[in-house]
Formats: structure tokens, sequence, C-alpha cells
């Protein structure tokens, strides 16, 4: 490749930007339409998707088809079961995976995609309803549809006017409201949204308190009339630099971190009980608390241990550390 002198480079570099601003421009551009023209379709469409006794099945073809895997990873993930099926697939066995409860999303920007042709018949033919998604209604998937959310017709950001940019940026966007219009309606929580993303980043950000604290044994507790031996010995074993204490009723009191024993540390302090020694009304949290926000309270209150409080007594306890391993930041 040939070396650009600094001259060129410079002619280049605003070349470059200006076609990625005509293209961001562009695109856009068809979101705004698309936000304009949307209309009493989209509540039929979401009526027709949070009734359905089946799935959505999701198909198209092409790049429409790439964006259809997406929307339907999108459903699937916030509540609302979902798939995509090749239209080319259908043909040769997977119109079977399509039953009489399901609602077709068919996606095609012109709406003549023959690949769709198998799947809109099947559609007819066992009463499936089907939503549509194209620029022309009057195209065979627009007259096949028993609604159709219009895309619109805007050409493409691809500067021969060909490759789908706007069409598909369109088509994505129109997907994300679906969702999260069914997220809406369905009331979908982020603790729904935990149970389906139980591992990677999403995971760790969504994960409770009660996923990762250390009980039964394993919690440091002490009765807050114990002898000072007794509470280094208990720090020691537990290996978590804490104890909590509690008093008759077993409510937490008070709780001492290896950083309190080395600031009060002397020649007395083994003649001290916990009580004299303890932080009282220590900064506790529930077992429903997200990681994410134990590990803020920490991070804002400058600990690294925290007890978890049921009726004020202590059912668990967790250390910063526990929340860093787990992928929480």
């Amino acid at each position: 490749m040939a070396v650009l002198s600094e001259k060129e480079f410079s002619i280049q570099e605003k070349l470059d930007i200006d076609c990625a601003i005509k293209t961001v421009n562009n695109e856009i551009d068809t979101i705004i339409k698309l936000r304009d023209s949307l209309d009493g379709s989209l509540t039929k469409a979401l009526n027709l998707m949070q009734n359905s006794k089946g799935r959505i099945i999701i198909t198209g073809m092409g790049k429409s088809g790439h964006i259809g895997k997406k929307i339907a990873a999108s459903l699937a993930s916030t509540g609302t079961p979902s798939f995509f099926v090749h239209p080319a697939e259908a043909s040769h066995g997977d119109l079977g995976m399509i039953t009489e409860d399901d609602v077709v999303i068919a996606i095609s920007n012109s709406g003549e995609s023959r690949e769709l042709v198998d799947i809109l018949n099947y559609c007819k033919r066992f009463g499936i309803k089907l939503i549509a998604i194209t620029k022309n209604p009057e195209s065979s998937l627009g007259k096949a549809g028993d609604i159709i959310l219009k895309l619109p017709n805007n050409g493409e950001a691809c500067p021969l006017g060909l490759a789908p940019t706007n069409s598909t940026t369109a088509t994505l966007v129109l997907g994300d409201i679906l969702t999260a219009g069914l997220i809406e309606r369905k009331g979908f929580t982020k603790d729904d949204f935990n149970q389906r993303h139980p591992g990677g980043k999403l995971g760790s950000i969504l994960q409770r308190v009660s996923d990762l604290m250390h009980t039964d044994s394993e919690m440091p507790i002490l009765d807050e009339n114990s002898d000072m031996q007794k509470v280094l010995l208990e720090m020691t074993s537990k290996r978590l630099g804490c104890v909590g204490f509690i008093d008759t009723e077993g409510n937490l009191t008070g709780m001492l971190t290896d950083g309190d024993l080395r600031r009060c540390l002397s020649a007395e302090i083994l003649t001290k009980k916990a009580i004299d020694l303890m932080t009282k009304n220590p900064k506790t949290i529930s077992k429903d608390t997200m990681a994410s926000e134990a590990m803020k309270i920490m991070h804002d209150k400058k600990i690294t241990n925290i007890f978890v409080l049921e009726d004020k007594k202590p059912i668990g306890v967790i250390h910063i550390h526990d929340l860093l391993n787990s992928g929480v930041q």
C-alpha cells in the first residue's frame, strides 16, 4: 500500500470524515422518518405478539435475516420466546418448526424476496398470523401480512445506493421498538433479565448479594460480650478480615475489622470485650441488593466487608474480593 504524504493524508482524512458524516446523517434521517410514520399498526403488532400462545418466529433473507436474528435474540432475552428460521431452510423441512400458535415476523425491504414464498404460503394455509416488515405495502409480503410495519422508503446510505444500510438500520430500530414495547407491557424486571443472562458481564452486574455472600459456618459472628482473644481467633479462622457481633436476640449490633484492630492495638486490648471496641450500627445491606450496588456502597463508604441482614439478623457477609472475583466492577 502506498504511503500517503502529509498533504495527501489530510485530504483523505477530510474525505473519509465527510463520507462518514453523510452516512450518519442519512441514517439519522431514515430513523426520524421511521419515528414520524409510527401508527396504530404498532399497537396491533404488539397486541398480537403479547397475546401469542406460541413463539415469535422471525424470518428474512440476506441482510434482513441478519437483523432478524438480532431481533429474535433480543425478544428471547427479554421474556418473549422467539427464534429465527432461515427461509431457505424452511423450504427444506424447517416449516415444521412453526406452529399454528406462533406469530411470524417476515422481513424484506422490497417485500419481494423469493425465498419467503413458502413461509408466506404456509402461514396462509394454516392460519398463522403474519407481521410483515417492508417498505412496500403493495408487495407480495405486504399483501400477505395480517399487519404491516412499514419501513421508510428513504434509499440507502451506501454511496452506490445499493448496499442495505438505511433499510437495515430502520429494521433494527423497529425490532428494538417491539422489544422495548413488550418489556413495558409485560412489566419485565431486572430480576427477570438476570435469569436469562447468568453469564458474562451482564450476569456479573445483575448478580445479587445472596448469590455471593458467605453464610452459616463461614460467617464470622460472635456475641457482643465476647472477649478479644475469642474475637482474634474468630477473625483469623474465618479469614474474611472482620467479625460481626450480635445481642441476646440475635440482632447485629456491631462489627470489627482487621483495620479496626490495628488502629486500637495496645497492651490492654486482650482485657477488653468486643462491645468496647466494635463499630456500632455498621452499614448493612439486604440479600436482594444487586452486587453492583454493594460494590458502590463499599467504594463510597471505603469499606471492604458488609453484613447482610434479614429482620436485623445477620444471614451473610460479603467481602469486596467476592465481588471483584465475580467480575463486578
